[in-house]
């Protein structure tokens, strides 16, 4: 079993005993979907901790998507709810890297390419995305590669 997915168990039954209702079924949900990562495909398999950090990534992205949804639809108790359980996931996310440090990194790794034009975009996000390492969300990265890129 991965030492994230471990954590991941203990500190679930821990806030349990503390009857932390908001941690513990936040923690459920993301263990659930690291089991339904698990089973898919073929064959059952045990999920490395960067498998387990993604499957993670993407459960922090929903509750952030959820939150602006419901924020934007009026109902602010959901969207605080949904926010508060993107918040327990962020502690087992690595920290997010700052607009400067997105900026060095994705320019290092465009110099170190040579990389100019739409063309070459893909690569482009393919050796931006090796240099940001999970640190920055897609999207975030997007931007800053079509922006140095002049697109």
């Amino acid at each position: 079993m991965s030492t994230l997915k471990d954590r991941l168990t203990a500190d679930m039954r821990s806030a349990l005993k503390a009857r932390d209702e908001l941690t513990t079924s936040t923690l459920r949900l993301a263990l659930a979907a690291v089991g339904t990562a698990e089973v898919a495909g073929k064959a059952k398999r045990e999920l490395t901790d960067d498998e387990v950090l993604a499957v993670l990534t993407k459960e922090a992205k929903k509750r952030r998507e959820a939150a602006t949804a419901f924020a934007d639809a009026g109902r602010a108790e959901q969207a605080a709810k949904e926010a508060a359980e993107g918040e327990v996931l962020d502690r087992y996310l690595p920290k997010q890297l700052t607009d400067a440090e997105l900026t060095e990194l994705v320019s290092g790794a465009l110099a170190a390419g040579d990389f100019t034009g739409k063309a070459q975009m893909g690569p482009a996000m393919k050796a931006a995305q090796a240099a940001v390492a999970g640190q920055a969300e897609g999207g975030r990265v997007a931007a800053e590669v079509r922006r140095q890129l002049g697109l």
